[in-house]
């Protein structure tokens, strides 16, 4: 899952009608905004961080913690306080975005939820509630509150935001751009900008990607992490596009910013490794990683380490994905497409189609098609694989995990001609975009091509 321009105002509003098409030229899709997306269950375990430790001011989600607190204060005072409710409910998910606690999504919950029990057509709650299903990756309910946010509030942006993201994980790409296009006309800012980002390059429109994403960055938002988490995106476009000096900047200036931020560390950690030191790279990871341990971020560790040779470190790092994984299952966040690949991976085939298959049931989108193809290749099934690969690829997206697979699938079924094409177009823009994958990618080009 890019430098820093502020464009003028002018220039911010003169993009807001026609962003969409003038970059992308095609359909397209969403950026969710939310760090790990699913369903609707209460939380029943919270998961341990190291973000308490040290002083109040540096620990990670210190400020949005303080507003919880800030917010549980009033709400003993008069519990029937909905502005403290909604504030509640709003800084418990900021707070999970930044500490990766699913618990909070529970309190996010709860708090929505005693707003609309007093007060069922509050749009406010409802943009809520879709926002916390969305971090839960329950992708049909969160479009489900954003179309009642709709009926109320047609034309809060915040409401089409759920929308567009609800639609885009959902596969249902044309309607997508659609509600993309109707919030940045509403509301050109970080949010609507992000997302004209993400669609333009889920369909290959690289230039326009990092356009769009310097725009929202310059815009800002209320919180740091957000922002700083989209200037960290912009650093992976950069990355994507195998431009190693910009992608650093835009870390380094993201940790000068916030130092320690978790997204940055992780991405200077993937520069460290495609300029091939693998030390420097594992100690990004890890310091990102001890800090809030995400799967993503222990996948990173993981496999850097193992193409550092260390074994014993990677499967223990494994592990712990595992371990991590099941807490936020438990906590209703739905993750099967990304333990799909994980399995396919490091794991178990079989296991890896089983959540394959589960997460294209549920959300028909690219990702998921490219995580089953991964999962069925690994399972030795190559012409439903082929299949799946193709669907992953329909949009154009540069993703060169996507184009890997795909490569490696054609070549398992002696199809060197689209094993040459897929796997040259894997390493085309960052021949090494992975540690692991991306040197695998160069060895079986190399077979194909003799």
């Amino acid at each position: 899952m890019r430098t820093h321009l502020r464009p003028t105002r002018s220039h911010l509003l003169a993009l807001s009608a026609t962003v969409l098409l003038a970059g992308c030229g095609a359909t397209a899709s969403p950026r969710s905004l939310s760090v790990a997306p699913a369903t609707l269950a209460p939380a029943v375990v919270s998961v341990a961080l190291a973000a308490d430790a040290g002083s109040p001011a540096t620990a990670v989600g210190a400020a949005a913690r303080a507003e919880v607190a800030r917010f549980i204060a009033r709400l003993e005072t008069d519990p029937t306080d909905t502005e403290a409710l909604l504030g509640l409910g709003f800084a418990s998910y900021q707070l999970a975005r930044e500490t990766a606690d699913p618990a909070e999504y529970a309190r996010a919950e709860a708090a929505f939820g005693q707003v609309l029990a007093a007060e069922p057509a509050d749009p406010d709650a409802l943009i809520g509630m879709g926002t916390v299903a969305l971090a839960r990756h329950a992708f049909a309910a969160a479009l489900s509150y954003g179309e009642q946010a709709r009926a109320l509030a047609p034309r809060s942006a915040r409401t089409w935001g759920v929308i567009a993201d609800a639609l885009v994980e959902l596969g249902r790409y044309p309607e997508a751009v659609e509600a993309v296009q109707t919030m940045v006309d509403l509301r050109p800012d970080l949010g609507s900008y992000a997302r004209v980002s993400y669609i333009r390059e889920l369909h290959g429109r690289l230039d326009g990607a990092i356009e769009a994403m310097e725009a929202a960055v310059a815009a800002g938002g209320p919180a740091v992490e957000n922002t700083e988490y989209l200037r960290v995106v912009l650093g992976n476009l950069w990355f994507l596009g195998g431009d190693l000096d910009r992608a650093a900047a835009a870390y380094a200036a993201s940790l000068e910013r916030s130092p320690g931020y978790v997204f940055a560390l992780a991405g200077m950690a993937r520069v460290d490794a495609a300029r091939g030191d693998l030390s420097a790279a594992i100690a990004g990871w890890q310091a990102a990683a001890d800090q809030v341990p995400l799967p993503e971020l222990l996948i990173g560790l993981g496999e850097t380490q193992e193409a550092a040779g260390l074994t014993a470190e990677s499967a223990s790092t494994y592990q712990l994905v595992r371990d991590i994984s099941a807490l936020f299952a438990a906590n209703g966040v739905q993750t099967d497409l990304e333990l799909a690949l994980f399995e396919a991976d490091h794991g178990d085939p079989a296991r890896a189609v089983e959540l394959g298959r589960a997460a294209w049931a549920e959300t028909p989108n690219v990702k998921a098609a490219d995580a089953l193809a991964w999962a069925l290749y690994a399972a030795g099934e190559l012409d439903e694989a082929r299949s799946m690969a193709e669907a992953a690829l329909r949009l154009g997206s540069l993703e060169p995990s996507y184009t890997y697979h795909a490569g490696m699938i054609a070549a398992a079924q002696g199809d060197k001609e689209a094993a040459r094409a897929w796997l040259g177009a894997s390493l085309a823009s960052n021949a090494a975009w992975s540690p692991l994958h991306a040197p695998r990618a160069a060895v079986a080009l190399a077979e194909v091509s003799r």
